[in-house]
């Protein structure tokens, strides 16, 4: 007699319970593609930041440089070999700032173009095939620019300070300060982080002025840390099992 009525009830649950799990399927798929699109946003943020501050400061440099050829006060009998020299550093300085802020603007144009909600393309691929080259060209030049921005500033103390009656103290106290702040670019902060932002991918992760010996050593140290955090789980897990 009921046996009909339990049937429906029954063909009921089971209507219910596929269209809950396809709301559910449809909830997931939503989500997985907000998920895909705040990750594309992140992604296109992080490489305009990158990208912004190269700019703003290749700009800045190239800017000082400018203001350096214009505004500084030469003399008439001041050597023609040492103008030469300061007016190539000069316009070389500007010259690698002016690319790098360039390509660095067209860059940030193009992946602020990028469309993060049909993302035709994932964005690691786009800027992998029409950014990456172009970042490291701009970054290249960044880091030829800096040098000559302080040989620049070594060579401005002879210009500045000539016909001075104390222009040679003068002047070789701006050249030594030039010297070891160039030195402490092409030995510390250029050696560091030089190849580490220029090797994309194949970049390492650890710093370079470390010996091999130490790295294996930290390596080996974490592998032991790691398989003694194992064996006090498993002695753990003995015991709590003995105990039972």
């Amino acid at each position: 007699m009921f046996a009909p009525l339990t049937t429906g009830m029954n063909v009921a649950d089971m209507a219910w319970e596929v269209k809950c799990r396809e709301e559910d399927m449809k909830q997931r798929a939503l989500e997985n593609e907000r998920r895909a699109i705040d990750d594309a946003r992140r992604s296109v943020d992080e490489k305009a930041q990158q990208l912004k501050a190269i700019s703003h400061l290749s700009a800045l440099i190239a800017g000082f440089a400018m203001v350096v050829m214009v505004e500084v006060q030469i003399d008439d009998d001041i050597d023609a070999v040492l103008l030469s020299i300061f007016g190539l550093t000069t316009a070389a300085v500007i010259g690698f700032m002016l690319i790098a802020m360039l390509n660095c603007t067209m860059m940030l144009v193009a992946i602020l173009r990028y469309n993060c909600v049909t993302r035709d393309v994932p964005f690691q691929d786009f800027w992998r095939m029409r950014c990456e080259e172009d970042f490291i060209f701009a970054l290249r030049c960044f880091n030829r620019g800096v040098p000559l921005f302080l040989c620049t500033l070594a060579e401005l103390g002879w210009v500045t300070y000539h016909g001075h009656g104390s222009r040679v103290v003068a002047a070789s106290i701006v050249t030594g300060v030039a010297v070891v702040t160039l030195g402490l670019w092409m030995l510390h902060t250029d050696r560091k982080w030089g190849d580490f932002l220029l090797g994309g991918s194949t970049a390492k992760l650890y710093d370079p002025g470390l010996r091999d010996e130490t790295i294996e050593a930290a390596r080996q140290n974490s592998e032991r840390a790691a398989a003694g955090g194992r064996g006090t789980r498993g002695s753990w897990g003995g015991i709590k099992r003995r105990s039972g």
